[in-house]
């Protein structure tokens, strides 16, 4: 897989909703549920590894394996300092056997990507895009974009890729409509009182 080393956010973003995945905070339990539910997943994120090349039918096996990897991509956004992010996110470069690679970009022009060796295991190469995108993250906008959610129902984490950095939610449209609707019902509940 090829993973421009100037798009932080694609990688952090890919691992924000991997992460989000897991039953953690998830009212509905597991998404991933099955080999297909994963190949939907990385079709939404647009993800091509090289190992679907090589063996274009999910097993349950890499479904086994990318569940342990959210485990981790977990562990990191949680660590609480940043050499710990650095330290795991470049253990999950290693394993991938990513290498620095000026290729042409759409536009002809000269850009860095890391490549994943075309013999990584899926979990691999998706963790080495995640660790990619949170050390991009690291470096440009600093270890405290990498967050819990803010919902007192929901135990999900988050890198915040915002330009603003004020993102709150693992799954805005999830926990924050969650929370919006309870504080809603709460006020309607205080002014019904009221009359």
């Amino acid at each position: 897989m090829k993973t421009p080393m100037s798009d932080y956010a694609l990688g952090a973003g890919l691992a924000t909703d991997l992460i989000n995945t897991a039953p953690t905070g998830r009212s509905s339990g597991e998404a991933l549920t099955s080999p297909t539910a994963l190949g939907r997943f990385l079709v939404e994120h647009g993800v091509e590894p090289y190992a679907m090349l090589a063996a274009p039918r999910l097993t349950t096996d890499d479904l086994d394996e990318v569940r342990f990897l959210r485990k981790e991509l977990r562990a990191l956004v949680l660590a609480g300092d940043e050499t710990s992010v650095v330290t795991g996110a470049t253990e999950l470069l290693t394993r991938a056997g990513t290498v620095p690679t000026l290729l042409r970009d759409s536009a002809g022009r000269w850009q860095w990507h890391l490549c994943t060796a075309r013999v990584a295991p899926l979990a691999d190469e998706l963790g080495a895009l995640a660790a990619a995108g949170f050390l991009g993250v690291l470096r440009t906008l600093g270890h405290a974009r990498f967050r819990n959610c803010a919902s007192p129902v929901c135990d999900g984490v988050f890198v915040d890729t915002s330009k603003a950095g004020r993102r709150r939610y693992c799954m805005p449209a999830l926990c924050g409509n969650r929370l919006n609707v309870a504080n809603h019902r709460a006020r309607k509940v205080t002014g019904e009182e009221r009359a």
